[in-house]
């Protein structure tokens, strides 16, 4: 039975509309939030934001701490779990949780090609979306937290770009934070996007040579179909034009932890057999555009590397720029000779505007963002030197998407920060780990171990 507890209202400030339901073992809450859409502007426009609360069912009714979850991204809204799946299970004999979608995300006002047009042209959409990096998440945070545990601090999870935003927490605001637990996310504190993605070519290049050590079948796989690619360059069946440089970042999956074998049975069966000779078959264009599609997530692809801007500095389409310094990933140089097909990963392009339909209209408006120079500090080293928040991270040994060194850099500059360095898991350890991950850290914070 749907429990209305608060008429909705959308002019309305704080909270509106809750309805609580069950799954098994879990009673979810959903629940939405008017919060300023520019923090420094109080009396101005307000946005939506949606969050899911989830307490244990034999729960429900006891007084809990809260754990609100950041979600990696940016641009992805809140995981939408079934019962107690992943770290989910362990949270749950403690805390309520909620779980954030942070804004343009998810149910929390999105951002996108049919949203933003209302915006205006290219450049007022571009002032929009300065609005939707982690400082901005981090005061909605603050606005929203009275109203979730009546004023007292509560836990933080922050995988990936969340913990990014957990490090901004930390910065601004940590009296709104009793414990903090970061996943692979500590990022570089001061490092521009051009450090970023110069530490990130050759980890994946490792990352993709590892991965033809355990499939070497796959180095003249790839081979074939980047050849295909560079004759015909195909248009998929949902309008996603397939060039060789969108193949190759379908090695953003290496990075997860069975993105390797996923990347292998995805290669094995990319063609087929028809009168007209081999072409690439219907359910390899499927899976392939549902991998590189940003139609369910384009925040990502538009804030992608604003998320590292903190200066006068543009990004200026930084992880293209970089790439020119590593040759060893232009394809078409690579199939005029013998050698393996170099994947690459996490980074947007100039050209991820024109190959994927979902992004087309919103290019100018990237091109803006990248041209951008006016970004505030995400980060305060010094008072992050002085924290008391107790707070743990998981450091993932290579991470492909977050850079090693960095990580340990900026553990070191965060006072009492606890690290487990493991390379038990990749990138997605706090979910493929089930409850091991989020128990490891929650010990540390407590100086169980």
């Amino acid at each position: 039975m749907l429990d209305w507890t608060k008429a909705w209202n959308p002019c309305a400030r704080g909270a509106l509309l809750s309805v609580s339901y069950r799954q098994p073992g879990v009673v979810l809450t959903d629940r939405r939030f008017s919060v300023p859409l520019d923090h420094d502007d109080p009396t101005g426009e307000r946005i939506e934001l949606y969050a899911r609360e989830v307490v244990a069912g034999d729960k429900a009714a006891q007084d809990l701490p809260w754990l609100v979850y950041l979600q990696g991204g940016p641009g992805f809204g809140a995981n939408r779990f079934i019962g107690r799946q992943a770290w989910l299970e362990r949270a749950l004999r403690e805390y309520r949780v909620l779980l954030l979608d942070q804004r343009g995300t998810g149910a929390s006002s999105p951002a996108n090609r049919q949203t933003l047009p209302s915006r205006g042209g290219p450049r007022e959409q571009a002032d929009h979306l300065a609005h939707f990096r982690a400082d901005s998440i981090v005061r909605d945070c603050e606005a929203i937290r009275p109203e979730i545990t009546g004023g007292a601090p509560w836990t933080v999870l922050g995988q990936s770009f969340g913990g990014f935003c957990t490090v901004s927490y930390l910065s601004t605001a940590p009296e709104g934070i009793s414990t903090a637990v970061i996943t692979g996310g500590l990022p570089t504190l001061d490092g521009h996007a051009d450090d970023v993605y110069r530490a990130a070519y050759p980890r994946i290049e490792r990352k993709v040579a590892a991965h033809y050590a355990r499939y070497p079948q796959d180095v003249e796989r790839a081979r074939r179909i980047a050849e295909h690619l560079l004759e015909h360059e195909p248009v998929l069946n949902g309008g996603y034009k397939l060039t060789v440089e969108a193949f190759q970042s379908l090695g953003i999956v290496l990075g997860r932890s069975d993105g390797s074998h996923r990347l292998h049975f995805l290669l094995e069966d990319a063609f087929v057999r028809t009168p007209q000779g081999h072409v690439l078959s219907d359910a390899f264009q499927e899976e392939v555009q549902g991998l590189l599609s940003f139609a369910g997530h384009p925040l990502y692809a538009l804030v992608h590397e604003a998320c590292y801007a903190q200066d006068e500095r543009p990004t200026a389409w930084s992880a293209e720029r970089v790439r020119a310094e590593f040759p060893q990933f232009d394809a078409a140089k690579t199939l005029t000779g013998d050698g393996p097909l170099l994947f690459t990963g996490e980074s947007v392009h100039p050209w991820t505007f024109d190959t994927d339909p979902a992004l087309r209209p919103l290019r100018d408006t990237a091109e803006e963002l990248a041209a951008r120079t006016d970004w505030a500090p995400l980060y305060d080293p010094a008072r992050l030197a002085a924290n008391e928040v107790p707070v743990a991270a998981a450091i993932y040994h290579d991470d492909m998407y977050v850079d090693t060194a960095h990580s340990l850099e900026t553990a070191r500059s965060i006072r009492g920060l606890r690290t487990w360095v493991t390379d038990e898991f990749e990138h997605d350890g706090v979910r493929a780990g089930g409850p091991r991950v989020l128990d490891r850290l929650l010990a540390l914070t407590r100086d169980e171990e």
